[in-house]
Order: structure tokens, then sequence, then C-alpha cells
């Protein structure tokens, strides 16, 4: 083993192992790391951000891939990096206003730092919506389409778990004649993501995304090749019960996550009662 690969993986199996709830798989080099998050909890985003801190630290240099980018900003964010020395200069460029940046500034300036390319991982809203309506076609290009299967029926368990994750993150006020779109958005934003990671697994790539994301049975590990799958370590950074977050109950999650964190859970009003159930189609 490279000596580089065997520092990240010495680093990796040993800074997370104190507050993993299972086992933790073996590491030998892993240039895939995907590190879950619920998005409103501040004690996960500071620890997930401890844990990559240490990597880099230790002489990992990997892209960051981040959900709170949206694709077609990926030239303003490699300008914003270019020019801009402090984290609030990149998010006043490029960040949009729906996600709390407090919790996201030290790690983009943990890339300004150490010169770590950020990627502009997520499908927009408004390309979510055109897939919701018209289809993958409508905002994927066909090699895509070809090359992820999604021209034909998509595996049963995805399909299922992910009916079951946003029927449960909806508090069941979901109508079932919309489901079947919104599961198809969930997945076109899931395949850009693990496009993104692909195209940049060589050099190695972090991404971050919410725990719905990164989950081994139904996100993003779904669509990287069987090629990767060697150089893949999942982390899950889990509340409680973070089921309403687009993850799992704690005593679920060892099929989900390589490791799973067990943090504060974040006070906050019950989601269930502002959640209105989306208008039906018909």
């Amino acid at each position: 083993m490279r000596k580089s690969n065997l520092l990240i993986a010495v680093i990796t199996a040993s800074l997370l192992s104190a507050c993993a709830t299972q086992a933790e798989k073996p590491v030998s080099g892993s240039k895939i790391l995907l590190l879950g998050e619920v998005h409103d909890n501040p004690d996960g985003h500071a620890q997930r951000y401890a844990d990559l801190q240490k990597l880099v630290v230790a002489g990992w240099r990997p892209a960051i891939a981040m959900e709170q980018f949206d694709r077609e900003n990926q030239a303003e964010l490699t300008q914003a990096q270019a020019t801009c020395t402090d984290a609030d200069c990149i998010i006043s460029k490029v960040g949009n206003k729906r996600w709390e940046w407090p919790h996201y500034r030290p790690v983009i300036q943990l890339a300004i730092d150490y010169k770590l390319p950020l990627l502009a991982a997520n499908l927009s809203r408004s390309d979510a919506a055109r897939v919701m309506r018209e289809g993958y076609a409508a905002v994927l290009d066909k090699n895509t389409i070809a090359s992820y299967k999604l021209d034909q029926p998509l595996p049963v368990v995805v399909v299922d778990g992910q009916r079951a994750a946003m029927e449960s993150g909806h508090c069941g006020k979901m109508p079932d004649n919309i489901v079947p779109s919104m599961v198809r958005a969930q997945v076109a934003r899931d395949v850009v993501m693990a496009k993104i990671v692909t195209e940049n697994a060589d050099r190695g790539v972090v991404l971050l995304a919410g725990n719905g994301h990164v989950r081994r049975d139904l996100g993003v590990p779904v669509w990287l090749p069987a090629s990767q799958q060697a150089n893949l370590q999942i982390h899950g950074y889990v509340e409680t019960d973070d089921s309403k977050s687009g993850g799992a109950s704690i005593a679920s999650t060892a099929s989900i996550y390589d490791v799973s964190h067990v943090v504060k859970t974040h006070a906050r009003p019950d989601p269930c009662l502002s959640i209105q159930a989306p208008k039906s189609s018909t």
C-alpha cells in the first residue's frame, strides 16, 4: 500500500471509532468518503468537520463535493475559490439562501486554506421539479441516462426504500400519486452526486450530503460503479431517531452506513406540525 493511502487508512480507522455504534469495517486506503448530516444539527456539523479536518491536516488532499452548491454554479464556485480568501466571500458569491451557512463555513475555509477543490454536487430545485414533471431527460443527457440505466425500471429496493423514507419524512401527508415523481427527483439528485464523485475518485473525494443521500441501500452508493466500492467508506451522523430527516433509527443503521455517529438531538419544533400535504396532481 502506498504511504499516502496507508496514512488515510490508519487515520480514518481510528479517528471515529470512539463514537461509532457498530464495529467499523476495515479501511484499505479509502479514496471515497461519504459523510452524512442532519442539516440543522450543529453538533453533527462540528463533529464531522473535526473528523475531516484531522484527515486533511494529516496529509489527505481530496476534492470536497457539497450538496449545498447546485451543479450549474460550478464555474462560479471555481472562480470564487480562485479569488476569495475566506469562506464568507465564497458563500456571498455562490451560496443559496436556503442553507444555514454558518454550519458549512469551517469546511469551506478548510478547502481554501488547503487548496482543496470545491465541487457543486446537487441538482437544483428547479431541475428537480422538471424531473418530477417531465422525467430524467429534462435535465440529464442521454449518456448519463443510459450509463445509470435510468431508461429502465428502477431497482425495487430503491423505489420502495425511497418511498418509505419520503412518506416518513413528510409525516404521512403525501398523496400516493405524487410519490413516484418525488422518488424520481431524489434518484436524479443521487445520480448527479454519484457522477461527480466518480469523476473525482482518482484524486480522492469527500461528499458532504444529508444522511439520506449517503445511505448505502438507497442513495449515492447505489449509483457508484462496482469498481469503486472497495475504495468507499460511508459515515452517518445521526440523531437518536433522525427518520424525519431522511435517515433511519439508530437500531437500523448497521446496514445503511459503515459507521454511525450518534449526535445530540437538536431542539426543533415538531416538523409534522408545519408540513402541508403536497397538492395532488389529479
